[in-house]
């Protein structure tokens, strides 16, 4: 079977959601190709154990690790990408994070575009994504040209009261920017959202935000269950003819005047990659070889802090952070990081979760006391940090960075909870399975020698393709990456359709 469009867009996530909702207007025809299926909502989208214990919504996909292990990621493949499991966490990186930057352990190159150059895209994501949040609070919160649409999402009593501690033990929480329908939320089902599927409204997740948007337009369509196998390029390598897809047995073709690939980090790069051929031997648009290179996946700790004294009653809990150690303002001298709640970790999540194996009872006694915190670490971008494709199998090699820092924010970190009276302090960090923050794997630049794409998110190298996920990030920053996705792909489309 034969198709035709004017843009053909590979994935449904934020990155290709943003992008379809930035070109709808145009007129352009748009078909987005999502290798899954539509989220169908049923009892297991709010059941803990089902998501956390049974792996009810888990891929089946493996990934090879250069140590010849293999591992289920936390990837997810339905139409809106990960995002259908996300928290919802929609930060601006900080204007410091597109600057060159010192660290422990290196240094953080920078971006050649600027926080002012992304700032009206920024303004863009946030209004489809309906972000809650507030432009006061937290002393690292660029400059925002208006503030949000929406007032924060409101903090539970339980966490108004660590919020409280937390400022008397001397940092500055704030209110999470979050693209929340709290209300729309708690109707379907008491739980929280972080990593729960969004099977209804309540989570403005890229399905229910730009993708509903650009399917309002005639001209956009999506064909689910489309697993692109590769790109192929005329005989010159320079423009794109065509899309080979596998939809239910059957091999299918689509034509188009341009191709954008937004597949997330991992998934973009070993596309790219399998489409290798003549006029581009070491993967499409390859001729700076960092195709898959760069693979960034920020250092990430679970901190479970407990007050045997005191019931934590929250539902959602997933509101607050603090960002005081985030840049070099402290006795290291080094930026460290982002804190953030979790999720409300309820006994089943936690049991899970826990180190050895332990009888429901104990993990619903400590969860009734606990309170579950994410800190994030910036990862430095290495060109020995990749993504491969062997045999077809996508074989990942994380080199790890920047741990010296991740360590000094858990200490920090562990020394604020205590002062703030929370007398137990636990943590788990976190290896390569935990993907949710993947990216850099086709870099932004100006240069075709050390960069993937341009400042459009065009190839170098095929007058045709894009790029429009976290594979372009030049750098992790320490924050979620979502609406900076979000923002760069609205970019993008804006471009496209001016030059149309």
């Amino acid at each position: 079977m034969i198709q035709t469009a004017d843009i053909v867009i590979i994935g449904s996530g934020v990155g290709g959601a943003s992008l379809a909702y930035s070109l709808a207007p145009s007129g352009l025809r748009i078909v987005i190709l999502e290798r899954g299926r539509h989220l169908q909502d049923s009892p297991e989208a709010r059941d803990d154990v089902a998501i956390f214990q049974k792996g009810f919504y888990r891929s089946s996909e493996e990934w090879l690790g250069t140590d010849g292990e293999s591992f289920l990621p936390g990837n997810y493949y339905y139409v809106g990408g990960n995002s259908k499991f996300f928290g919802a966490v929609m930060y601006r990186y900080r204007r410091e994070d597109f600057t060159p930057r010192r660290h422990m352990d290196g240094v953080s190159p920078g971006w050649p575009l600027s926080y002012e150059d992304v700032s009206p895209w920024y303004d863009a994501a946030e209004q489809i994504f309906r972000v809650r949040g507030s432009v006061t609070g937290d002393p690292t919160e660029p400059p925002h040209e208006k503030p949000y649409e929406y007032p924060p999402v409101p903090d539970e009593p339980s966490v108004a009261v660590v919020r409280r501690r937390l400022e008397k033990a001397g940092v500055h929480p704030a209110s999470l920017p979050l693209s929340i329908d709290i209300d729309a939320w708690l109707k379907r089902a008491k739980t929280g959202w972080d990593a729960f599927p969004n099977t209804g409204l309540g989570k403005i997740d890229a399905e229910v935000g730009p993708l509903a948007s650009a399917l309002t337009h005639p001209n956009v369509s999506v064909v689910t269950g489309a697993n692109v196998a590769r790109l192929e390029t005329d005989d010159s390598g320079c423009r794109i003819i065509a899309a080979v897809y596998e939809k239910d047995g059957a091999e299918h073709r689509i034509s188009a005047d341009r191709f954008v690939v937004a597949a997330g980090a991992v998934q973009t790069a070993a596309l790219l990659l399998r489409s290798a051929n003549r006029a581009h031997p070491a993967g499409l648009g390859n001729g700076s070889d960092q195709l898959g290179r760069n693979f960034m996946n920020h250092n990430t700790t679970a901190m479970l802090t407990i007050d045997p004294f005191v019931r934590n009653t929250c539902v959602y809990q997933k509101t607050i952070a603090f960002n005081d150690f985030y840049n070099d303002d402290n006795e290291y001298g080094f930026p460290l990081g982002n804190v953030q709640l979790l999720g409300h970790i309820t006994g089943n999540i936690l049991k899970a979760n826990f180190p050895v194996a332990a009888p429901a009872w104990l993990t619903r006694l400590i969860a009734l006391h606990a309170y579950g915190w994410f800190l994030t670490s910036e990862d430095l971008p290495n060109p020995e940090s990749r993504v491969m494709v062997r045999d077809g199998r996508i074989v990942m090699h994380w080199v790890r960075s920047n741990m010296r820092a991740h360590e000094a924010l858990i200490a920090k970190t562990r020394a604020v909870m205590r002062k703030a009276g929370f007398p137990i302090v636990l943590t788990h960090t976190f290896g390569r399975k935990t993907t949710s923050h993947q990216c850099g794997t086709a870099r932004m630049g100006t240069d075709p020698r050390n960069s993937v794409v341009n400042l459009d998110c065009r190839s170098h190298d095929v007058d045709n393709l894009y790029i429009a996920d976290a594979s372009i990030l030049p750098t992790s920053a320490a924050v979620n990456p979502a609406l900076t996705v979000a923002a760069l792909a609205i970019r993008a489309g804006k471009s496209i359709a001016g030059g149309n």
